[in-house]
């Protein structure tokens, strides 16, 4: 079952499989669905089969069957079943039914066709020691099967069950057909429901593509190597495009071989005697009768000879090297991964068997070894006198017995043994004796660098860039580049380019010609990866092609084609002459979009024009006819209309500061072009009131503003002016005042009709500066200030005041508060006593703070002891300097 919230990749939990069936004989189709109560329709040539006579579709539960009666040549073809978003198809071969006669391989009888409906058409196929699938295995297409016209299915052939042993080899094999597709389609390989396979390419399992133009067929195919008992299970083939999905389950089946290994060590003890006796062994008798070691220690030996015959012999890179020409070095350091090349000839130059008699050593070590890399490997040599110490060193330096490194003594053998060589290990190592050493060179080998990823063909178009891309098993490997055969130096850099990215290794062509088509190669060590890259000249297409033109005497002809390719160039010829440009012939080239242009016609322009593109085989060519008969032209005529972006063609009230610009941008329409008309409401006041005026007339609720007149705008030029062109007309205010707000009407007119609408603009303002405050309560070092709000807020809700004093012979004024004033008073503290103030005061609203007001009356704080005891307290007068009275 599917994970919860997952939608199952098909709806078939079994797929009806293509089959034979002899002629008068039925054929039977079986499929299951994942789930019961799916409806499932079977289809032949686009068309449902329905139940009669011919055609017997069945279902019960998840089973679902079809029933083909009485089969005939006819009936031969592809087969469909769908359910849900699923389809699945099939074929039906019909043969001849075989008369019964004696023959060495009886044929099946037409009355089993019923229940073995024939064999399945397999497309897995065995290498190396794979058995052979019980279907066949056959990869070639059925007869019968094409690519028919399918709304869903995308497969040609679909990939079959199949089976191998282990340690064999296996692919599995995908046809789509792409005939009708624009570019390649996505296929994914999947284990079991949700293991993308592309994950796990490697050693194991290759995935290859490839594509035949012939019969316009792509090649999917599943490479599985050295097979395992793990690899046995269930996997899927899902193919995808744009607009469609199909996708396909089958199983891979896995036999254990039966070897040495697989023994059966109870049997293989009995004698033979037993086994051919009458007497049958039961599991609670397994011990029974006499047991024969030598038997299974023969087979033993048997098999370790036969391994000892089948193991390959490793190269000696050392040798190889010896006895290669300088020329083939760089070949076989590639091949061996020699990553020093020059150090390793270097040592083996200097490498030199001494044949000289030796007192101190009986067996010296061999001029070189070789060892792959994580594997163990000993030097041993052999000393004529066995209580001898030695000394062994590496490079020169004495090694000490570690993990690594383990020193044995036998007799007169003295073995160095180094497990899990690393490439720190490849050196000269010797063996010391006293005053006689022995040297020997040691390589480690690295193991062979693997494809992980493969190259992709590709198709490209002349000048389009090019990267191939591929990925092997190790990080920094070194690789070669091929082309046909031929490796790509360094020294094409200006053509190719060479790029490394941790495992992945790229070749890019900025600008791909015909000569780059080929196969590419990218080989390694280990293996080779092979794509063909194949290079297309452009096709230029053409959108829109150049017209036939009638004009009249002293019109304009415009001839216009439009190209695929907007880099291409071209000439415009006059009756197959190259036409040069002047003040009335224009040619001009914008885009795709190629353009010839000939004002005030004259009987002289009428000829052949024609526009060649450069590069390509292509014509495109028109006449040009003059009109001789004049036509009476009747122009078209359209009322005029405000357009404005504004529900109900009631605008929102437009909101200026004081002192910016206001532009009024109002598009229009109209044939002829309207003529636009602007005015503005002239009214008795533009400030509001603190109060009603005495001698307003009307009740109290009546409206504020008077409109008397309109005034006509019409000025071009200056701070208020007006701007109209075709398809718009702009109203601009530069600085605008308050004498500036009001209803603006635009209207426009034109014979047809007339359209009008009211705009309204507020221009908000800084308040004006309030009177000037008054001073009360002086006393020692305070006193309070009162004030009246300004007599116009500016448009916006006056938010506070900020209060100022200074004294009466400075002309610096100091800030009494940080935080707005909301009251209309404020006790001022900390004045000197004795010294002449002034106050003023600021109001302040969302678009700044006013002018100062006019500045208070001086004052003079003074405290209670600067008055006589009995005198009394003199009273305030213009310059305010009293003080507290005396208790």
């Amino acid at each position: 079952m599917p994970e919860p919230g997952k939608k199952p990749v098909s709806a078939f939990s079994k797929k009806p499989r293509s089959a034979e069936a002899a002629a008068g004989s039925p054929a039977v189709f079986e499929a299951e669905t994942e789930r019961s109560g799916v409806n499932a329709r079977c289809l032949r040539g686009g068309s449902d089969l329905r139940a009669g006579d011919k055609y017997g579709p069945a279902a019960e539960g998840t089973r679902h069957t079809l029933t083909v009666r009485d089969v005939g040549p006819a009936d031969q073809g592809p087969y469909a079943v769908i359910a849900g978003s699923s389809k699945v198809k099939f074929d039906l071969k019909v043969i001849e039914a075989v008369k019964a006669e004696p023959v060495p391989s009886p044929a099946p009888a037409p009355a089993e066709a019923p229940g073995a409906p024939g064999e399945a058409l397999a497309s897995a196929t065995e290498e190396k020691g794979g058995s052979p699938s019980p279907e066949g295995s056959s990869s070639a297409v059925p007869d019968g099967l094409g690519a028919p016209d399918d709304p869903i299915g995308l497969f040609v052939m679909r990939p079959q069950d199949g089976e191998v042993t282990t340690g064999g080899s296996i692919t599995f094999s995908a046809r789509v057909a792409g005939a009708s597709l624009l570019k390649p389609p996505t296929v994914k390989w999947f284990k079991g429901k949700w293991v993308d396979l592309s994950s796990k390419v490697g050693q194991h399992l290759q995935l290859h593509s490839s594509y035949d133009r012939t019969s316009k067929v792509y090649l999917f195919e599943l490479h599985i190597t050295d097979a395992q008992a793990t690899f046995a299970g269930g996997y899927r083939c899902e193919v995808s495009t744009k607009d469609k999905f199909d996708s396909c389950n089958f199983t891979l089946t896995v036999h254990e071989t039966v070897g040495p290994g697989d023994l059966d060590l109870r049997s293989a003890f009995r004698r033979t005697s037993l086994a051919g006796s009458g007497r049958r062994v039961s599991d609670s008798h397994e011990d029974a009768g006499t047991l024969d070691f030598s038997s299974l220690l023969k087979k033993r030996d048997s098999f370790r000879r036969d391994s000892r015959l089948e193991a390959p012999a490793e190269e000696d890179v050392w040798e190889i090297l010896r006895q290669a020409s300088p020329s083939e070095y760089e070949r076989i350091a590639f091949q061996h991964g020699i990553t020093d090349l020059r150090g390793m000839l270097k040592r083996l130059k200097g490498m030199k068997r001494d044949e000289k008699k030796s007192t101190a050593f009986q067996k010296k070590l061999e001029p070189a070894y070789q060892v792959s890399k994580g594997h163990k490997i000993r030097l041993t040599v052999e000393l004529a006198d066995p209580d001898a110490e030695v000394k062994w060193l590496k490079n020169g330096q004495e090694i000490q017995m570690s993990g690594r490194y383990i020193f044995e003594s036998i007799g007169a053998k003295r073995t160095l043994t180094i497990s899990q060589c690393s490439l720190a290990d490849d050196a000269a190592y010797q063996c010391v004796v006293g005053g006689e050493k022995c040297s020997t060179e040691l390589f480690v080998k690295e193991p062979p660098v693997l494809i992980t990823r493969p190259l992709e063909d590709q198709l490209v178009m002349v000048g389009q860039r090019v990267e191939f891309e591929c990925e092997v098993s190790e990080e920094g490997a070194q690789v070669k580049w091929l082309k046909d055969g031929v490796e790509l130096t360094r020294e094409e850099t200006f053509k190719y380019r060479f790029k490394k990215d941790g495992q992945r290794h790229h070749l890019i062509i900025n600008e791909a010609t015909l000569e780059d088509a080929g196969h590419y190669a990218l080989r390694t060590s280990g293996g080779q990866a092979l794509a063909e890259l194949i290079v297309q000249e452009k096709k230029l297409e053409v959108y829109q092609s150049i017209a036939d033109l009638t004009v009249g005497a002293k019109d304009q002809a415009v001839f216009k084609c439009e190209v695929s390719d907007e880099n291409v160039r071209g000439v415009w010829l006059k009756n197959g002459k190259e036409l040069v440009p002047d003040s009335r012939i224009k040619v001009s080239h914008i885009g795709r979009v190629h353009k010839l242009t000939i004002d005030d016609v004259t009987p002289a322009d009428e000829a052949d024009y024609s526009f060649v593109p450069e590069g390509f085989a292509c014509n495109l060519s028109a006449k040009l006819h003059l009109m001789e008969v004049k036509i009476d032209f009747v122009p078209r005529q359209e009322p005029p209309k405000i357009h404005l972006d504004c529900p109900g063609r009631k605008p929102d009230t437009i909101v200026v500061v004081a002192g910016n610009k206001l532009r009024l941008d109002v598009p229009i329409s109209g044939d002829p072009a309207p003529t636009v008309i602007w005015q503005k409401t002239i009214t008795q006041k533009n400030k509001v009131p603190a109060g009603p005026a005495p001698d307003a007339p009307g009740a109290a609720g009546a409206s504020d503003e008077w409109v008397f007149d309109r005034k006509l705008l019409c000025e071009t030029e200056g701070r208020v002016r007006v701007e109209t062109t075709k398809d718009r007309s702009i109203f601009t205010v530069e600085g605008a005042e308050k004498e500036d707000e009001g209803v603006y009407i635009v209207t426009v007119k034109n014979p047809v009709g007339e359209d009008q609408v009211n705009l309204t603009v507020k221009v908000i303002d800084v308040p004006d500066a309030p009177a000037a405050p008054k001073i009360s309560n002086v006393g020692e070092d305070s006193c309070v200030v009162q004030w009246e709000p300004p007599a116009y807020d500016g448009g916006q809700p006056v938010l506070g005041y900020i209060l100022e004093r200074k004294k009466k012979k400075s002309y610096r004024w100091m800030r009494l508060n940080f935080d707005l004033l909301r009251e209309l008073s404020h006790e001022a503290r900390h004045m000197i006593e004795g010294v002449v103030y002034e106050m003023r005061v600021y109001a302040v609203n969302t678009i700044g703070m006013s002018r100062p007001s006019p500045a208070s009356q001086p004052f003079m704080p003074i405290g209670e002891a600067a008055w006589p005891g009995t005198a009394p307290r003199p009273p305030p007068g213009p310059q305010l300097h009293c003080g507290r009275p005396p208790h």
